[in-house]
């Protein structure tokens, strides 16, 4: 089932994203790429898994709903008829933010067992951009190569390490690097954080 919210006019539209969240821990990483894609004039197709609800409450005080409001469409991860599971919809990206190990290695055994991983599946199939930002420590082998083999097929494979060069005063300074990683990904501007400058000053001739 869709929802359809706060569509942008053609016109205005820089790219079609479809966001999914998963149940992983750092759902204020998903939330934040939302604020930050609405900013930068994406359309955003929203897969929310129910695992992402539990996880909300556990960790914001958010609700669905408040989520859904960022996004021009909103999706359940049982929508197996959803435009994101063909490829004639030609969405120009997919960030799946945070992305669960049980995502992951759905992605990469072709496991298309609900929207998220079909959606991903297509945009691998399609050559368009994917990108996992994989929150998840550590790592068992099985997860590394679960890792490398959707790497091997197209994907982008982010595991969310912030940086600390850009010294961070607060939680939301650190998911705003990890946004500001997403969007360089996707091709967007952004000045979410301090980029590393080096350690030496620069000079001409």
């Amino acid at each position: 089932m869709s929802v359809k919210l706060n569509i942008l006019t053609s016109s205005l539209i820089c790219m079609k994203a479809i966001v999914a969240i998963t149940g992983a821990s750092g759902i204020q990483y998903g939330v934040g790429l939302l604020s930050a894609l609405r900013d930068a004039k994406v359309e955003i197709s929203l897969i929310l898994s129910e695992g992402s609800k539990v996880t909300m409450k556990q960790e914001t005080n958010l609700k669905p709903q408040q989520l859904q409001r960022l996004a021009d469409y909103n999706y359940t991860e049982d929508d197996m008829t959803a435009p994101m599971a063909s490829g004639s919809a030609r969405y120009d990206a997919m960030v799946i933010a945070p992305c669960s190990v049980k995502t992951l290695s759905s992605i990469a055994t072709a496991y298309e067992s609900n929207l998220i991983t079909r959606a991903a599946m297509v945009q691998l199939k399609e050559r368009k951009r994917l990108l996992l930002l994989i929150r998840e420590t550590p790592l068992s082998v099985i997860h590394i190569e679960a890792m490398l083999r959707v790497a091997q097929a197209g994907a982008i494979v982010m595991p969310a390490s912030p940086g600390f060069y850009s010294r961070p005063k607060s939680i939301d300074d650190i998911v705003k690097f990890m946004v500001g990683r997403m969007m360089d990904e996707l091709d967007l501007p952004n000045e979410l954080f301090s980029r590393w400058k080096g350690t030496t000053t620069a000079y001409r001739d």
